[in-house]
């Protein structure tokens, strides 16, 4: 089991990381909570992982935070949640707004979510409902800043490896009022969260 890698971010793509471990590249998928809480390419970072073997893959998730990684391992463990729909998860709400829509039963706003139709939003709530405490959860990720000049199409590509298709990825874009977005990061979270509270 891999729990944990530091080296240098080496190429950054949501949701996928390259990082350098003396020498070694590790290809990490990571939420976009983290992936906006690390630092740009050149920038050193330490990951706390979950090592996935499958017949046909081995996959490293990557979290900034040790509850973001408890979290993720409690979704997964969901029937009919895989690692890929938990990052999706992860990325979709921040983890106050998943435990309140657990904790309210709110299975409308969770099927928003990509790859969640209401039989897996249903189970989420009732396994979920005794392991996230909307008082004691923490949300992951932190405002990232700097302006790029193609943030609507890198923040499209995001939300489309993470699952939405890629004329929903649009609509969601297009919906969001650009005016004072600076970053991808600012405009993939109004898009988000436009989504959950339409």
């Amino acid at each position: 089991m891999i729990g944990q890698i530091k080296g240098i971010i080496i190429a950054k793509q949501a949701p996928d990381l390259l990082v350098d471990v003396q020498g070694i590249g590790y290809e990490v998928l990571v939420s976009l909570g983290t992936f906006f809480d690390i630092p740009e390419v050149g920038g050193a970072v330490t990951l706390h992982t979950h090592f996935v073997v499958r017949e046909d893959a081995q996959l490293l998730f990557g979290f900034a935070t040790l509850e973001e990684r408890a979290l993720f391992r409690q979704l997964i463990k969901v029937n009919g949640v895989g690692p890929k729909m938990a990052l999706a998860i992860l990325s979709g709400m921040s983890a106050s707004e998943f435990a309140e829509a657990v904790h309210n039963n709110d299975i409308a706003t969770l099927v928003k979510l990509p790859g969640v139709g209401k039989k897996t939003a249903e189970r989420l709530v009732v396994e979920m409902r005794d392991k996230v405490d909307v008082a004691q959860v923490s949300d992951f990720g932190s405002p990232a800043t700097g302006k790029h000049p193609d943030i609507k199409q890198e923040a499209e590509s995001a939300l489309t490896a993470l699952g939405y298709k890629p004329q929903d990825a649009a609509k969601m874009i297009s919906r969001v009022s650009d005016e004072d977005i600076t970053s991808t990061e600012q405009l993939i979270r109004r898009a988000l969260k436009n989504m959950v509270s339409r």
